[in-house]
């Protein structure tokens, strides 16, 4: 079997950003608004009074201080509560392509290749802004490249899933390089009115290119093996989609936004995988103690010391584990992309890490990689 590799990467960051002291005065604001406004029917019990937050509260909660943004006005506008993004024509690159293009342009420039190189396209995210045509036929045709396209969504774990489909392309034949990008617009799903929930998302764009060989003066992670999980769940959940308008009775717009059980997801989450990273090394005969980096999920500072921990036996530092979720909170997919793009310049020819995602489904993906020798 061919050997594969990860030779480039790329990172679009939104030029906006939200502290957590202004989101929290957004959602004050709300807050006392709609007590104020319903306060004869909280004074008889009808309606449950809207709890404050704070910035105290959500770093606790999550390890979260800000977040980039494709709007942050919409956001933080008590009345609004949601991005503002205008509308795009038909034959306009729509924002996800345009995301995943700077983003791809530079995983490009990295790994040392043109678009002529590449045979194949998946954007693989957790919400797409259309069911069709693909935003990854979209991004192949801005990009210019000949070959395929397609979209996936495994929600958080999209990245870690669509490098091992990149990966099997490349393997059996089927494409020199393929490009996996993570377009990730996670502020258009999130309930900004819900206390427990409105801190977590950001919103970003990753990109990958998995490859046969690196190119000449381009350095490289071979992709030492992968593997994927999943468990049905509804602990983390988004019901919208098409038949929304078909049902009967329809729901409000809140419940239609992401939700989840936080606790139960911590608890069940965790040790799935602790046991799907341990299990993989285990089988491609690497000692959990030998491991150089572990690139998590970005959803949770609490989920992924404690992952650390059962994987490598101690609590893991800033250097084992690269924190990014305290600047951009959870970007999804893009999470653990994004902890690898900026945190593995510094590993040797040798040094072994695992990209590992997480989340609803439940699902999970372990990629293991070494650092490959520069070609000079």
């Amino acid at each position: 079997m061919s050997r594969l590799f990860i030779t480039g990467t790329g990172l679009y960051t939104p030029p906006q950003a939200i502290s957590n002291e202004e989101l929290v005065a957004a959602y004050n604001d709300y807050a006392r608004l709609f007590n104020e406004s319903g306060a004869d029917a909280i004074a008889r019990g009808d309606r449950a009074a809207a709890e404050l937050s704070s910035p105290a509260f959500i770093e606790k909660a999550s390890g979260i201080r800000s977040r980039h943004v494709l709007d942050a006005g919409g956001i933080l506008d008590p009345e609004r509560m949601r991005p503002r993004l205008p509308r795009r024509g038909e034959d306009e690159l729509s924002i996800q392509a345009e995301m995943s293009v700077t983003a791809a342009r530079e995983a490009l420039q990295r790994a040392r290749r043109t678009p002529a190189e590449v045979d194949a396209v998946v954007v693989a995210c957790s919400n797409l802004q259309r069911p069709y045509p693909a935003v990854a036929i979209e991004v192949q045709q801005a990009l210019g490249i000949d070959g395929f396209a397609y979209d996936m969504n495994v929600a958080c774990s999209s990245a870690t899933f669509g490098i091992q489909n990149a990966a099997d392309s490349v393997a059996l034949g089927h494409a020199r390089a393929v490009l996996v990008v993570n377009p990730e617009i996670c502020s258009g799903h999130l309930n900004f009115r819900d206390r427990d929930s409105h801190f977590i998302f950001g919103d970003a764009c990753t990109a990958i290119l998995v490859e046969s060989a690196p190119a000449e003066g381009s350095d490289a992670f071979e992709i030492l093996g992968t593997r994927l999980r999943t468990v049905f769940s509804n602990n983390i959940r988004n019901d919208f989609g098409f038949l929304n308008p078909a049902e009967q009775p329809p729901r409000e717009a809140g419940e239609l936004l992401f939700r989840q059980n936080g606790r139960r997801v911590f608890r069940e989450v965790v040790p799935m995988v602790e046991s799907l990273i341990l299990a993989h090394l285990d089988t491609l005969g690497i000692e959990a103690g030998t491991l150089r980096r572990l690139w998590l999920h970005q959803a949770n500072l609490n989920m992924n010391l404690m992952i650390g921990k059962r994987v490598l036996g101690h609590g893991p530092s800033q250097d084992e584990a690269p924190v990014i979720l305290d600047e951009y909170a959870n970007t999804s997919s893009a999470g653990s992309i994004i902890a690898f793009h900026r945190h593995h310049d510094d590993l040797q020819p040798g040094d072994t890490g695992v990209i590992c995602s997480f989340g609803a489904g439940y699902s999970a993906g372990s990629v293991v990689v070494r650092r490959h020798p520069a070609r000079e």
